[in-house]
């Protein structure tokens, strides 16, 4: 199948995503993946975005659609994808329609991960990091340290970070709802919309999607 992921931020997309592409046998391609396997290699696209974030601007549309096509080219996903961050705005919707196109293919489903605006903020918000190792998180109210502000891996004191403020993150939902929801209806247009609640645990919301893709292809068939 090849399928496009969106929902807003805090919606656990590249959880999601990651379980997705290895129960359907796909790659998952993430633009977050994909911008950092570029700078490393050093890839003439991966040096142009470097120059653009280095200068603190944002990379041009042009970049990344460059980075996903020739990620989508490569055999592994021959036989299908899982879309993770990208397309992110009308721009790059039609960029993904017109690649698709040439290559006489088409997606498969849209899969929306439906989460309410206020528990996207809880969820952010209530992040705390470890000072020592930021891979080292805990959350208020969904995952609290035995003891308060203390990372329970090494001691060290838990902050929240400035990206996880709640002004932030309503921020970054503006810019959801201005930027990436007019896809949604774009590909309503189309029929090729899943929408599926993203509240619960993992592996339930990863059933749910699992069921109504698989609902979504007996359809199509």
């Amino acid at each position: 199948m090849r399928i496009v992921l969106v929902g807003p931020p805090g919606a656990g997309k590249g959880t999601q995503a990651a379980y997705l592409a290895e129960n359907l046998s796909i790659p998952h391609i993430s633009t977050g993946d994909l911008f950092r396997a570029n700078i490393s290699q050093g890839t003439p696209l991966g040096k142009q975005a470097q120059e653009y974030m280095r200068a603190g601007q944002l990379v041009p549309d042009e970049v990344t659609i460059g980075m996903a096509e020739d990620r989508m080219a490569q055999p592994d996903a021959a036989n299908g994808f899982l879309l993770d961050g990208f397309p992110r705005n009308l721009a790059q919707t039609e960029a993904l329609d017109t690649h698709l196109g040439d290559l006489d293919r088409s997606l498969d489903a849209v899969l929306d991960l439906e989460v309410p605006e206020d528990e996207v903020v809880k969820r952010i918000a209530g992040r705390r990091t470890c000072r020592n190792d930021s891979a080292h998180t805990f959350h208020v109210e969904y995952k609290k340290p035995e003891a308060e502000g203390v990372c329970d891996d090494c001691g060290g004191e838990l902050y929240q970070r400035e990206d996880d403020s709640e002004e932030t993150v309503r921020k970054r939902l503006e810019v959801y709802h201005r930027e990436t929801e007019p896809i949604i209806d774009y590909y309503k247009t189309k029929g090729l919309v899943v929408t599926i609640s993203a509240l619960g645990k993992v592996a339930e919301i990863t059933q749910r999607a699992m069921e109504a893709l698989a609902e979504k292809a007996t359809k199509a068939a």
